[in-house]
């Protein structure tokens, strides 16, 4: 794969960035680093290599899930800007 302007013009406009010319090539050619890099990665013999699990020996002290500070449904929804009695209710943010 390799990364030109159009991919650019795409990433850019998906992120919300204005990028200036200078700045698209800059960042045109450390993407294509990065590919060759993982490319490079990729070629290299890994068939008797096991997968890492963990880092290191230690095991995780969990505690039991206890639930504390509960607030009444009445009294969290008292300050909602809109609600229904039952849920908060927001803005729509997501057009499918």
């Amino acid at each position: 794969m390799k990364i030109d302007k159009q991919l650019i013009s795409k990433l850019e406009h998906l992120a919300r960035l204005e990028l200036s010319d200078e700045e698209a090539e800059r960042l045109m050619g450390d993407l294509n680093s990065i590919l060759e890099m993982v490319e490079k990665l990729q070629e290299l013999d890994t068939s008797e290599t096991e997968p890492l699990v963990y880092i290191n020996e230690d095991v995780n002290v969990l505690r039991e899930d206890v639930v504390k500070g509960q607030v009444e449904r009445e009294s969290a929804l008292r300050n909602a800007p809109d609600q229904d009695g039952e849920h908060f209710r927001v803005p729509k943010v997501i057009d499918l």
